[in-house]
């Protein structure tokens, strides 16, 4: 093998590398940040909450052999169950929903970290939020002719590729996070009235094994 051609391998391995390490990134992005907060607020919280209540209800919490404050069990999952309803319920108003606007603008203009920001982003609407895309699930060919697998319709149009009569479908793969997005013409799909998209991806990630409208 010539120089020549074991450099163009390198940078071949070198792209596939930086590929995955982007996708990797994507896919644990949203589950690390998740993870980081909701641990960070339980940790804030058991830091401060039962020094607070003692001091303003000094029978309430007893302390321990080593001097140290008994904790309420079940006390943190409360405070932090109420604190995201009530950011959640604040962000909703006017004036604060046109300063995560304006901040989310800023964000998806940063240079580096506008691509990570604003893929975990979408991947969070997609599930739950005013974006949601896997609510509509299909059968989806494109395999063999009657091989399905289970998919989500997420663009019911994929003119920005050319295709207007072809739709965009992602399908979750099993027993994973992850999936692969299919862009097939509206023929190849078969909407799946009766069952729910709950139950869909229940049924794909499975692997089958979960039966529908369990």
């Amino acid at each position: 093998m010539s120089q020549t051609e074991i450099k163009a391998t390198i940078s071949i391995y070198l792209k596939k590398m930086l590929q995955y390490f982007f996708q990797g990134l994507i896919v644990l992005a949203p589950i690390g940040i998740t993870l980081w907060v909701v641990i960070g607020l339980f940790r804030w919280i058991d830091g401060f909450l039962p020094n607070l209540i003692h001091t303003l209800f000094p029978s309430l919490l007893e302390k321990d052999a080593d001097g140290s404050l008994k904790s309420l069990p079940g006390l943190g999952f409360i405070v932090v169950i109420v604190l995201v309803l009530l950011v959640g319920w604040v962000s909703s108003l006017f004036v604060v929903g046109r300063l995560v606007t304006l901040l989310d603008t800023v964000l998806e203009k940063t240079p580096g970290i506008k691509f990570i920001y604003s893929s975990v982003k979408d991947f969070l609407e997609a599930f739950a939020g005013n974006k949601k895309k896997f609510d509509k699930p299909i059968l989806v060919n494109v395999d063999a002719n009657d091989v399905w697998r289970i998919g989500f319709i997420t663009q019911q149009s994929s003119a920005d590729f050319g295709l207007e009569d072809h739709v965009t479908v992602y399908v979750p793969h099993s027993y994973a996070i992850s999936g692969i997005t299919y862009i097939v013409p509206r023929d190849r799909i078969k909407p799946l009235k009766d069952v729910s998209a709950a139950d869909a991806m229940k049924y794909a990630v499975s692997g089958g094994v979960t039966d529908v409208h369990e």
